[in-house]
């Protein structure tokens, strides 16, 4: 049987599922639910000694009330989390400047660890927080919508969708996929990026480490059991990057997201204030630098033959006017 590289990790870590040769005699047991409230307030003292760097992380426009709002409401199910991994995801979250609320971000659990979940909402919030487009459109189609792809024909006449919006969604069906695309700051509009049900869970069950701990555990907890269409709309944005314009905070953001999604270290692609404070000083300290040499003159080299030169000239002007 051919198993992934994750796969693999999983088996060697212990997070995997049982090798076919030597199957699990009993059921694993699923971890308990919610922490207790012992657990909640130690993470909560651990939590609230480091505020100031969450706060120091936190962009103007995210204030630290409504983040620890956020972190309060997630304490009880993330009690039981180890309180440096949930430290980090925190921390990861607040230097892209999402609120872990569930609608720009969520905190997923590994096993005993905490990760930062960007979801399609906060990949959109960051699009349009680069200021590089117009407009971000990423969209399901259900089963009763009006459609139509034309991929040979030019925008916008390649992407047709009609929907009754008098209807919800379960009676528009079962969503069939998901599109994505940006409308540029020239008025013109990018490609389209389409991602089905199919593609989608190709890379849940190939990249998704949280998903897969949660099938081997008899879970049903991760971001993928319990929002599959969103992983849909989030995989049609991050398909649509090379198409069109991306900042570094970006794409930062889907290295991060990926890294979650392995079971890696994820702080590591998160912009640093610090480090972005010192890139700030230094082009400023450049800039003035620059400005000061403009300024001031460079000295002019002369060379004794030249002063000798002119002084001839001098002389004889000089002898002319008397005369």
């Amino acid at each position: 049987m051919t198993h992934t590289l994750m796969d693999r990790v999983l088996a060697a870590t212990g997070g995997g599922r049982p090798a076919p040769e030597q199957p699990a005699t009993e059921p694993v047991e699923p971890p308990v639910g919610e922490a207790t409230p012992a657990q909640v307030d130690a993470v909560q003292e651990y939590l609230d000694r480091h505020g100031d760097k969450f706060a120091a992380s936190l962009p103007a426009h995210v204030t630290y009330e409504a983040f620890q709002a956020a972190v309060a409401a997630l304490l009880p199910r993330l009690g039981r989390c180890t309180p440096a991994s949930l430290r980090l995801a925190l921390l990861t979250c607040a230097r892209f400047g999402l609120v872990p609320d569930g609608y720009e971000a969520a905190i997923e659990v590994q096993g005993s660890k905490a990760v930062f979940v960007p979801t399609y909402k906060g990949y959109v919030r960051m699009m349009y927080r680069s200021g590089l487009v117009a407009s971000v459109h990423c969209g399901l189609v259900h089963e009763h919508d009006e459609w139509e792809v034309r991929p040979s024909a030019p925008a916008p006449d390649d992407f047709h969708l009609s929907i009754r919006p008098d209807l919800d969604e379960e009676e528009r069906g079962k969503a069939l996929f998901a599109y994505a695309f940006v409308v540029l700051k020239d008025g013109s509009r990018s490609q389209v990026v389409y991602v089905n049900r199919t593609q989608a869970a190709q890379v849940r069950d190939e990249w998704s480490y949280a998903y897969k701990l949660a099938e081997q555990q008899g879970r049903t907890d991760s971001y993928w059991h319990q929002r599959f269409d969103h992983g849909m709309q989030k995989t049609a944005l991050k398909r649509l990057f090379p198409w069109v314009p991306t900042s570094a905070e970006l794409v930062a953001l889907a290295q991060a997201d990926d890294a979650g999604e392995r079971g890696d270290v994820q702080i590591v692609h998160a912009p640093d204030p610090e480090r972005a404070a010192l890139l700030a000083e230094a082009e400023r300290a450049h800039r003035a630098a620059e400005g000061s040499q403009e300024r001031v003159p460079l000295p002019v080299k002369r060379s004794k033959q030249g002063r000798a030169y002119r002084g001839k000239k001098q002389r004889g002007g000089r002898k002319g006017q008397v005369s």
